[in-house]
């Protein structure tokens, strides 16, 4: 048994996962403890896990709704950099409160989220750490482009230096990041980061993007393991829905996540769209906005402020998203085909991937118009094509075992052991 830390970025896309993997460690007789902000204190005890509140000063109870808020306004760089202040602004905490926190904690080694910057602290102070990926992990790997691009993948010589450029795009978008982080870093006697990757885990990365789903690309990392979706239905809260108002025609189902929710203007185009299809249309707002707000909707569609997710889509024949990791991994998990409406962040990079398998078709949000959107959602669900590819990467999901295989890494990685070991892990350890 071992007691261990995590950090992770204060986001629904985040936490849920992070917790989900939280709860299967705790299953193999370990213990976990969460490090964060207040407004992730009460999802993560619900979720049965141990919380330790950091950054007290700089986010008080409020503060996370206020930052979605001004997220859902934004649109494509401008979403970017935002991320980038707000990542940064949580990086300074973390590396102010973090090492405190975590000697005091107890913990034996770390988890970390990508997003956050955990693992600075757990090298300033000696302990192991696991990269935790909830976006397509980051690789500099010019034939992969940047996570947040919605590129396809390419060995060419144009692809390549496209990619190539792209990265330094990134790295100077994100260098107040690193200034933040390489400052304290100089503090502590650290050597200054490079890049982005030079944060990672020299141990282990884990990402819960689908193998199935990332680019065909050989050679990648040996110490990244694509473990596919990180989710456990029992963490998750019960909503109510109206289950008697589904009529049976074939379901649309409409989300653009937690974060950047904030646009009527999107989602009355998908309430447009979708008016006069053989099928019924449900729009979850995820808290972003009042029903209410949104008034009277073409075609009549079920909205409501939460849906309950995992037991929507597997009812659903299609789902329009945002193209958010978590949204996508559990809709193909269903075997659900998509159309993806990236938004900024890593989204345009998750679409690119679920073009790229055939799983769906993408709109950019410039191009986002009912029209296409119409043409999108029929050609998706008329083309049994789609739903193929859907359920080839539906195998591949439930072959992967996400939460346990993930477990068995960081187990192994640590040096650690349940009480019982899994038939994955046996088999590592026999290689």
């Amino acid at each position: 048994m071992a007691r261990l830390g995590a950090f992770c970025f204060p986001g629904t896309g985040h936490i849920n996962p992070m917790t989900a993997l939280a709860r299967a460690l705790q299953r193999r007789g370990h213990e976990v403890v969460i490090f964060g902000i207040a407004d992730c204190e009460a999802r993560v005890r619900a979720a049965g896990v141990e919380f330790c509140r950091i950054g007290a000063e700089d986010y008080p109870p409020g503060t996370l709704r206020k930052l979605d808020e001004r997220l859902g306004e934004l649109k494509g760089l401008a979403t970017f950099r935002f991320t980038v202040e707000r990542v940064k602004n949580t990086a300074r905490m973390v590396l102010r409160d973090g090492p405190d926190a975590v000697r005091k904690s107890g913990v034996e080694a770390l988890l970390v989220d990508e997003a956050d910057m955990g693992g600075n602290v757990a090298e300033y102070l000696g302990l192991p750490f696991v990269s935790i990926a909830m976006f397509p992990p980051l690789v500099q790997d010019d034939r992969i482009p940047p996570f947040c691009f919605g590129w396809a993948a390419g060995q060419d010589r144009l692809s390549r230096l496209r990619n190539e450029l792209g990265f330094r795009l990134l790295s100077r978008v994100a260098a107040p990041i690193f200034k933040v982080v390489n400052d304290q870093r100089r503090a502590w006697g650290l050597t200054p980061l490079k890049r982005s990757t030079d944060a990672l885990s020299k141990l282990a990365q884990i990402t819960q993007l689908s193998e199935a789903l990332e680019f065909d690309v050989p050679g990648k990392p040996a110490i990244l393991h694509y473990i596919g979706p990180l989710v456990d239905a029992g963490q998750r809260p019960a909503v109510e829905f109206p289950w008697e108002r589904l009529n049976g025609r074939p379901l649309i189902y409409a989300s653009l996540g937690t974060m950047q929710n904030g646009s009527e203007s999107i989602f009355r185009t998908m309430a447009t769209a979708c008016a006069g299809l053989n099928a019924q249309l449900v729009i979850s707002l995820g808290g972003g906005l009042d029903p209410s707000r949104l008034g009277t909707l073409a075609g009549d569609p079920i909205v409501v402020r939460y849906a309950p997710q995992l037991e929507i889509v597997k009812r659903a024949a299609v789902v329009i998203t945002h193209a958010g990791l978590n949204t996508v991994l559990e809709s193909l998990a269903e075997g659900v085909p998509l159309v993806a409406l990236p938004l900024g962040n890593d989204q345009p990079g998750v679409a690119a991937r679920v073009a790229a398998r055939g799983a769906g078709v993408v709109i950019p949000q410039q191009k986002l118009t009912a029209k296409k959107l119409r043409t999108a959602v029929s050609k998706v669900l008329d083309d049994p094509g789609y739903r193929h590819a859907a359920g080839a990467l539906q195998k591949a999901i439930a072959e992967s075992d996400g939460l346990n295989r993930a477990a068995d890494i960081i187990e192994k990685a640590f040096g650690i052991a349940p009480a019982q070991r899994s038939t994955w892990a046996e088999s590592v350890a026999a290689d």
